[in-house]
């Protein structure tokens, strides 16, 4: 019998995009939502929760059966009191909503798990680990939805005339849904693709929309985010090993450092000037984030531990390194929860309270004439085309799936039109 989860090509909507289906086939006793949207600026899951909070408990009931889960929490930041007075009598027994503090990273999976059951995953491992799984909000509306995944929920933001969050076909011009919110308001600018702390660099304002696209962040170009996301590697490497004094703020404020694990980006810094002790400075890296905290927060020299941990997990991987302690052995800092950043403080380090903070939802349709769909937008292997060029469909068919075996998601048109082209993505025009 066939999966309807898995044929509608359900994925994380809110993370790297992971095959939703494949994520309920073990048994869990916790379902938790993740609601809790840290990064500035977005406001899409708060959004969704206003206006379709039945549809996500639905979602919510249905992956809860699938896992055997008895409890569901749902993080959200207690800011938003307005959606919490909203849901609760929506809230079906065996459910809770967790009010959570506004501070970044709320919404890191490891964060979250830990501050609604106060257990800790341990170093690499999962929230199956301690018993639990985690969804976005999309996701779970997608599961209650139970139709092919054609559209995605995203904030634009920053330096457009109309902030907004929007429901956009996937594969759609990132022009064009910056244009829907009545284009920018500062030119030259560039685009991150995601959020302000975890976004990449837009390759140009046709990179299309994918199920994972979390939010637009319209910046001036000479904005200073936009400076740290265009430096290169060999600046960083460079700038860090002749300036960093390992003054350790970056390591005193990491997340993960605050839950117990063998992080310490300091180390890493340190490691780009000492070679013959690499191994050892390294193996921390493995459990790094990339939330970014240390990079845009706080290095008071602006320099990147982010990035050379991500540059040094590559090489810890290919020497074998990792954490061969025990899970009982990692314990939180005692004083983690005063080192949490405030979202306040961060938009202001960040030079982002000059843009409107707000992002209401606008559940109008958009129809562009044309797509592009990548073949590769979530976790896993990149899926097969099932269409040729010159082939007519329509909205919701499928147009690509996963090869024989591998992990992956299938793909749907967002449009009706004709196949024009297939190169690594399925283009069609309407």
């Amino acid at each position: 019998m066939s999966d309807p989860i898995e044929q509608n090509g359900v994925v994380g909507a809110g993370g790297a995009g992971f095959p939703t289906a494949v994520k309920l086939r073990r048994p869990a006793e916790t379902y938790i939502v993740n609601a809790a949207e840290c990064e500035p600026l977005l406001h899409k899951d708060k959004e969704l929760l206003h206006h379709y909070g039945a549809e996500m408990l639905s979602g919510l009931a249905t992956a809860m059966e699938r896992v055997g889960a008895r409890r569901g929490i749902i993080g959200i930041k207690e800011k938003y009191d307005d959606v919490i007075r909203n849901l609760a009598p929506l809230v079906p027994a065996g459910v809770e909503i967790c009010p959570l503090r506004d501070v970044y990273p709320a919404g890191d999976e490891f964060v979250l798990v830990f501050d609604v059951t106060g257990r800790v995953i341990p170093p690499g491992g999962l929230p199956l680990d301690v018993g639990a799984v985690v969804s976005n909000v999309e996701t779970l509306i997608n599961v209650a939805r139970n139709r092919p995944v054609t559209h995605k929920y995203l904030t634009v933001a920053g330096a457009v005339a109309e902030p907004l969050t929007l429901h956009v076909p996937v594969g759609m011009a990132i022009g064009e849904v910056i244009a829907a919110a009545g284009g920018v308001t500062a030119n030259p600018c560039e685009v991150l693709v995601g959020g302000a702390m975890m976004a990449h660099l837009a390759r140009g304002l046709e990179e299309p929309v994918t199920k994972t696209t979390g939010g637009l962040i319209v910046l001036p170009r000479d904005h200073a985010l936009i400076h740290r996301y265009l430096r290169t590697w060999i600046a960083m490497d460079r700038i860090g090993k002749s300036a960093c004094d390992q003054c350790t703020f970056c390591t005193e404020l990491c997340p993960r450092y605050l839950l117990g694990h063998p992080i310490e980006p300091h180390k890493a810094m340190r490691a780009l000037g000492f070679a013959p002790d690499k191994d050892r400075l390294m193996m921390g890296t493995l459990y790094c984030c990339e939330c970014n905290l240390c990079s845009l927060f706080s290095c008071p020299e602006d320099l990147d531990p982010k990035d050379v941990c991500a540059h040094d997990k590559k090489l810890a991987r290919e020497r074998g390194l990792g954490w061969q302690g025990r899970p009982e052995d990692i314990q939180p800092h005692p004083v983690g929860n005063q080192r949490r950043i405030p979202t306040h403080r961060l938009m202001a380090k960040l030079g982002l309270t000059r843009f409107h903070n707000v992002g209401p939802l606008e559940d109008r349709p958009l129809a562009p004439r044309r797509v592009v769909v990548p073949l590769q937008q979530h976790v896993g292997a990149p899926s097969v085309p099932t269409v040729r060029p010159g082939e007519s469909i329509h909205a919701g068919d499928l147009i690509a799936a996963p090869p024989a075996g591998k992990l992956g998601a299938n793909i749907h048109a967002s449009i009706s039109g004709t196949v024009r082209e297939i190169d690594g993505a399925v283009i069609i025009e309407a």
